[in-house]
């Protein structure tokens, strides 16, 4: 069931790359990413580094966002990748 799930992890992050929008223009007046875009962003954002060492069109954070609620969820999705890094089993 572990390996379903992280499979199913690996299969959508590699799908969800955040896209730089390519003009400024765009970026002023395009979709203004919140909570939930931040929380995916941050979810996504070791798979959106390691692209953006090869790509420029893919970026780790979004330009336009609604501010504090899109990096509460930035942060809090980053956060969920370590969520169980930390428990250990003591014997």
């Amino acid at each position: 069931m572990k390996k379903l799930i992280f499979i199913a992890f690996i299969a959508l992050s590699l799908s969800g790359c955040a896209d730089v929008q390519p003009q400024i223009k765009q970026v002023v007046t395009g979709h203004e990413y919140g909570f939930w875009g931040g929380l995916w962003h941050g979810v996504i954002s070791p798979v959106s580094f390691f692209g953006k060492l090869f790509d420029n069109d893919i970026d780790v954070y979004a330009i336009n966002n609604n501010g504090r609620w899109y990096c509460f969820g930035f942060v809090l999705g980053a956060g969920i990748l370590s969520f169980g890094a930390s428990s250990s089993k003591r014997k």
